[in-house]
């Protein structure tokens, strides 16, 4: 059966190397990028540039956007130049990037006028993984519509899961980042309880790692805070992008979820404050440790 063509909307840092792998896996991908420019070293490599975006979709059997918010998406896919013109009934687009769940459920009925199957499908990973093919990618959406784009998605990541219906993916990688940035301030305030004290960091971590407190988190970001290494790897600030995720899947519900709330307020804390740039470790440096808090 022959590979279905690609259109490929915004090859930025995450997009440039998701064509890259597609067009190893033998796909053939239309790309559209506002900035025309940076198109150049894929076309090189064999990806095609129809034109317009209208002209990406009308050519193609699978659309993938990934952008920043849901703002650029829609102005891409509006106008007579836009996705939505150009789209053929019976297609796919799935939207990779990492917005609100209820974005989601409003995109697949948008599409679904159109004759248009859509899934909401955010990656985790970063840059690397996108580098490598090794990025997790959650999937929501009609079963059917994910059967199809499978071997897509498995040619960009290694792990690759349907969630349920529309916006599920969106919900997977909030309820991922939630776990995630809780577990890395747990981290930070077991550090610089070790550090109030002058205990060992180093040999605290050891401990921690042998026991059921072990995980990448501790691994990774705990590292960096006993190095005092916060300028590289993903900026905390990108976690605005979960909080919002999250407050708008809260929205209508009484549900509460007070660890997310005080967490995600630190990262807002830590942002306000200039610090957006620095990594996720960053966290640390809200506690104070290193003042010396230990009075017996």
């Amino acid at each position: 059966m022959d590979k279905p063509v690609i259109g490929f909307y915004g090859t930025g840092i995450m997009g440039n190397p998701m064509v890259k792998n597609l067009l190893k896996a033998g796909y053939t991908v239309n790309v559209w990028n506002r900035t025309a420019s940076k198109l150049a070293e894929l076309i090189a490599l064999g990806a095609k540039a129809p034109g317009t975006a209208r002209d990406v979709a009308a050519q193609s059997d699978i659309c993938i956007a990934i952008f920043m918010g849901p703002e650029p998406l829609d102005a891409v896919m509006e106008g007579p130049d836009g996705i939505l013109a150009g789209l053929k009934p019976g297609s796919i687009f799935i939207d990779m990037g990492t917005h609100p769940p209820r974005n989601a459920v409003r995109l697949a009925g948008i599409f679904e006028q159109h004759g248009v199957d859509s899934l909401d499908a955010p990656v985790r990973g970063g840059v690397w993984a996108a580098d490598d093919a090794t990025l997790l990618i959650m999937c929501g959406g009609k079963k059917a519509a994910y059967d199809r784009a499978l071997p897509v998605f498995q040619a960009m990541g290694n792990t690759v899961v349907h969630t349920g219906p529309a916006g599920s993916g969106q919900i997977a990688k909030a309820c991922h980042q939630l776990v995630v940035v809780v577990t890395i301030e747990a981290v930070a305030e077991a550090l610089a309880l070790a550090e109030s004290w002058g205990a060992d960091q180093e040999r605290i971590r050891e401990v921690m790692m042998a026991g059921h407190s072990a995980s990448p988190v501790l691994e990774r970001q705990g590292r960096q805070m006993i190095d005092r290494a916060f300028s590289t790897g993903r900026p905390i600030q990108d976690y605005l992008k979960d909080s919002q995720s999250i407050t708008d899947a809260l929205r209508g519900t009484q549900l509460r979820l007070p660890l997310a709330e005080t967490v995600l307020q630190r990262v807002h804390d830590l942002v306000d404050a200039g610090k957006g740039e620095m990594n996720e470790a960053s966290l640390y440096l809200l506690l104070g440790a290193d003042s010396g808090m230990r009075s017996v």
